[in-house]
């Protein structure tokens, strides 16, 4: 699908939506045209009969059409149908296209966008919030259009029976839209206020689930049950200011409208008085007022339509104008035939132009090496590896993989060089073959068995009573740690990239199913370029060089070895892990 202008006002990328479907469109827009003509005509047809039919003593034409009558408002029916049905599929597809441009949209986004976004609010914005455009998308124009041609198609038939009372009805309009602008406008500020609530009582339930068994192991669930309850009154609090004004809105409408009647009985009743009207036209007049207050009730409720989705829609519009911090190069080339030369020079990094995380950095790991990253925690190891695949980018400095500035290469061929096993496995909702096959999508079952086998995971798996149609549950949640770390590492086995980068990727595993993992990886890392972030020293004596990082600075380098023999950072670390 192609992706729309972003940079579009809010009602401008609506509308463009509507460009890819707009036979639906159209067809939606003649059927309820058609309508309205019924609608129009039947006052005009009873009048006839009043005048000239049954005075005439015109029986037969009188039935006929009366039977005419009773067709167009079967073949109305069949128009109703159609609007409902391909008018909402419409609204459908319209729906379906915005939230396939938001997720992908979504899909650019760097990683800074999710450290300051939470996953309920993009929920939100992803569907309560698409549901009411899509509503706009279908009703809207449809609305607007068949109301507009149906007052003024009333208004020039009034004109004809009796002009006084047309002026007075015309001279109502202006009044009614201004006093419906000046309550859309109310009513646009508390949809959006309870639209931001709707989103942040998504977003606590959304942590509230995830977090829900260490809810459990602390017993903190009155505290998670009252946090939620907060947000659900603040949710309360924005419905309500919203359902008022709603209230006020409906309620002046409807005092408008209903006003009509009375404007024009009595009225009318004056020019009957004065022999200027017929009892005919005003019953004739009545039918029109009828027809003409049906439009206008639905004017009132596009007013409110547009309201509510116009905030939904301002929203998706603020993310869609969110472009990524980063973006490949327009010059960008696909980053091909890697041997995993990675130089890092003098780079410094800070989030959020914060102060520094890393500090003159560089660092030369040649193609093929192993190299262990070991120092305290927030040392600026798990950073540094995240600036090699580009997850942020570097304040200062640069990266190199066989000579090329990352920044020079497409985002998507660079994470396809390189494997990356996090300490924080993430598992889809899915089978355990489907999870392991995530890391080289067209690959065979076959290459998925062997690719567990290689991570010591292919007996645990043949154990369970669905083999590889296991399903893992959410986050893997139904797998044990070592099982989930297993599984991650069989989806890095399968992808097969020539850089790894290891970011405690045994931390969960026993110590038997360590030693097998490590044998693998030993296997793995040959003729590859091998990075391992370790706390667990014990797991790197065989690397071929040891970086110890503290403080954004690299403090140390070398063997194993030659670091203890140093003293130093590496040595008092590995002393305290080993007595």
């Amino acid at each position: 699908m192609k992706q729309k202008n972003t940079e579009k006002k809010p009602l401008g990328a609506f509308l463009s939506y509507f460009k890819n479907h707009k036979g639906l469109f159209f067809l939606d827009i003649f059927c309820a045209c058609l309508i309205a003509g019924v609608d129009l005509a039947f006052p005009l047809i009873t009048r006839s009969a009043l005048y000239d039919m049954l005075p005439g003593r015109e029986y037969r034409t009188f039935f006929v059409i009366v039977i005419a009558l009773v067709i167009c408002y079967v073949i109305r029916s069949l128009l109703n149908f159609v609007v409902a049905y391909l008018g909402h599929m419409f609204g459908a597809k319209v729906e379906a296209d915005i939230r396939a441009d938001l997720f992908r949209h979504l899909q650019k986004q760097s990683h800074d966008f999710y450290d300051h976004n939470r996953t309920g609010q993009l929920m939100s914005r992803l569907t309560s919030d698409l549901f009411e455009i899509t509503e706009l998308a279908h009703h809207g124009p449809e609305d607007l259009l068949t109301s507009t041609v149906t007052i003024v198609g009333a208004l020039v038939v009034m004109g004809s029976i009796a002009w006084e009372l047309a002026v007075v009805v015309g001279l109502m309009i202006p009044i009614f839209m201004g006093v419906l602008m000046l309550l859309r406008r109310r009513m646009g500020s508390a949809s959006a206020a309870r639209k931001a609530k709707t989103a942040h009582i998504n977003t606590e339930i959304e942590t509230s689930l995830s977090g829900m068994r260490t809810a459990k192991a602390f017993g903190n669930e009155a505290q998670e049950i009252a946090r939620f309850d907060r947000a659900n009154g603040q949710f309360v609090d924005a419905a309500r200011g919203f359902y008022k004004t709603m209230g006020q809105f409906h309620s002046v409408m409807e005092f408008l409208l209903c006003s009509l009647n009375v404007v024009v009985i009595g009225l009318g009743g004056y020019l009957i008085m004065k022999d200027r009207m017929d009892y005919r036209d005003l019953l004739t007049f009545t039918l029109y007022i009828a027809a003409f207050i049906s439009p206008m009730r639905k004017l009132s409720g596009f007013s409110e339509q547009f309201a509510t989705a116009f905030a939904g829609l301002k929203r998706f519009v603020t993310i869609m104008n969110t472009q990524p911090t980063i973006r490949d190069k327009e010059d960008a080339v696909e980053l091909e035939h890697v041997q995993g030369r990675i130089t890092v020079e003098d780079v410094s990094f800070a989030y959020d132009g914060d102060l520094d995380v890393l500090e003159n950095v560089s660092l030369t790991v040649e193609a093929g090496q192993t190299i262990a990253i070991v120092g305290p925690s927030g040392g600026g190891k798990t950073t540094l590896c995240q600036l090699i695949p580009r997850f942020y980018e570097v304040s200062r400095g640069r990266i190199t993989i066989d000579g090329k500035d990352i920044r020079d290469v497409t985002q998507e061929s660079l994470h396809k060089n390189i494997g990356i096993v996090q300490q924080d496995v993430f598992l889809f909702a899915d089978t355990i073959l489907e999870n392991i096959r995530y890391g080289r999508p067209d690959a065979t079952d076959q290459e998925v068995w062997e690719a567990a086998k290689k991570a010591e995971i292919f007996e645990d798996i043949q154990a369970m009573p669905k083999g590889f149609d296991t399903y893992v549950g959410e986050r893997g949640v139904l797998l044990s740690g070592g099982q989930k770390q297993r599984v991650a590492i069989a989806r890095i086995f399968l992808k097969n990239p020539p850089i790894l980068i290891l970011d405690e990727a045994t931390s969960a595993l026993d110590s038997v199913t360590e030693a097998k993992i490590q044998r693998a990886f030993d296997a793995l890392a040959q003729g590859r370029t091998t990075l391992i972030i370790a706390h667990r020293l014990s797991t790197i004596r065989s690397a071929q060089r040891i970086i110890a990082i503290a403080d954004g600075v690299i403090a140390q380098e070398g063997s194993h070895a030659q670091l203890m023999e140093q003293g130093g950072l590496y040595a008092q670390l590995y002393n305290t892990q080993h007595g």
